[in-house]
């Protein structure tokens, strides 16, 4: 049984701060270096300030629990009155298409043996370090994860076609990628009830935020394994979490790439070599060609695009049987993704790599940052993938698999710093 709740938001108190686009940011694993000082420089009150804050002489944690607490004892964060969920809408343009995404913000119960929660990605250890260090300071959800549902009763389209011709939003702001959000409270007590009846009979695949899942998970854990009932025992079984449904109008997935540095410069016949027992080699002179190649053969056959040196290549895999040698110990859904694919055929088995070396396998779905990295340092070659298909997403979720670090990327992101829940 899904449980699912409405909270009270903690939310920027909009007498204070009279542009919330200045203070809001997007999720903290998202974030570059670049970027992360961009937020910081933005506004006093910038949420990055206390999602991600800055290294310095002091601990950054203490800082940034210690700056939540100041928010809101100065009424700059002020916690809603009632519980609610929040309706969340984002506009957004897609290679000239415009596309909107319809959602809610609210509280998810975390997962036991008899839930319906279903994980589908691997975590790296210090990202968990790092957010548990913040959870504990903070007590707070400062992100919500992002969650996928069937839908059955169609709650969000009757919620967007009955409520909100009648209401506006109390959030509504646009990005530094013209998105467009826009958020509105929901409190009436017979939606309210029959948001947690329905999403009773729902499964709920994570999309992102497995770090934080876990996260959560292991400090519920903590919390409860603590001598006496502490005063937040019931807050810490949920998480606060951003739900869509599966309609492939607003969802959108892209990929996420890889930069792969090597110890020397690649050997580009002999790595021809080492690839051609398995996969057909097409090397392709424009790079708008590459790329449109790329996308139109992945509905059709498992491709890997590559770029070194100023050359493209498309790398097509022969023939899926192959997979059964190098991946046999995985499900046939898991052995099945590209990125499987390029994980074990070519970074593990003809490059020799670490799969688990974070300096010598980076991620970005970034196109053209990859291109220029490359171009800058001959030891470097960049990898494309095609985006993973939700349906791909739920059945290795189902089977009780896991996907590799960093194989999808939703867009958009779904802000920081626009409702957070508090554990305490």
């Amino acid at each position: 049984m899904t449980k699912v709740k409405p909270f009270k938001a903690v939310v920027f108190n909009q007498q204070k701060i009279k542009d919330v686009s200045k203070v809001v940011c997007p999720p903290y694993d998202v974030i570059s270096p670049s970027r992360q000082e961009y937020f910081h420089q933005l506004d006093p009150h910038n949420f990055i300030h206390i999602l991600l804050p800055r290294d310095a002489n002091d601990n950054k944690y203490e800082r940034a629990g210690k700056l939540f607490r100041d928010w809101q004892k100065n009424s700059i964060l002020t916690q809603d009155d009632a519980p609610a969920i929040y309706f969340y809408s984002q506009e957004y343009n897609l290679k000239g298409e415009k596309k909107t995404r319809y959602g809610f913000l609210a509280l998810l119960r975390l997962g036991d043996n008899n839930s319906r929660v279903y994980t589908h990605e691997h975590t790296r250890s210090a990202a968990k370090e790092d957010r548990m260090s913040l959870l504990k300071q903070v007590k707070a959800n400062l992100s919500p994860i992002f969650v996928v549902f069937e839908d059955k009763f169609r709650l969000i389209n009757r919620i967007r076609e009955k409520y909100l011709p009648k209401h506006e939003p109390f959030i509504d702001v646009i990005d530094s990628e013209k998105t467009s959000h826009k958020l509105w409270r929901i409190t009436d007590p017979e939606i309210l009830k029959a948001f947690s009846e329905k999403m009773s009979d729902e499964s709920i695949f994570i999309a992102d935020g497995h770090h934080r899942y876990e996260v959560a998970c292991n400090y519920r854990d903590q919390v409860l394994r603590q001598p006496g009932k502490p005063e937040d025992a019931e807050s810490v079984n949920y998480l606060l979490s951003y739900f869509t449904n599966l309609d492939p109008r607003g969802l959108t997935i892209m990929a996420i790439h890889r930069l792969v540095a090597l110890p020397a410069e690649l050997d580009q016949d002999d790595f021809k070599k080492k690839v051609e027992p398995n996969f057909d080699i097409e090397e392709v002179k424009d790079k708008n060609k590459f790329f449109f190649l790329l996308a139109k053969a992945g509905s059709q056959e498992h491709i890997i695009g590559m770029y070194h040196h100023k050359k493209f290549w498309l790398l097509r895999l022969k023939n899926v049987k192959i997979l059964d040698k190098f991946i046999s110990d995985k499900p046939a859904e898991y052995r099945l993704l590209d990125v499987s694919i390029l994980n074990y055929l070519i970074l593990k088995n003809c490059l020799g790599l670490d799969l688990e070396d974070k300096e010598a396998i980076q991620f970005n779905n970034n196109e053209e940052e990859l291109l220029e990295a490359v171009d800058q340092d001959k030891r470097k070659a960049a990898f494309f993938l095609n985006p993973v298909k939700v349906q791909q997403i739920m059945k290795i979720a189902l089977a009780g698999e896991k996907m590799p670090a960093k194989s999808t990327f939703f867009y958009p992101k779904v802000l920081s710093g626009l409702a957070v829940n508090k554990l305490e």
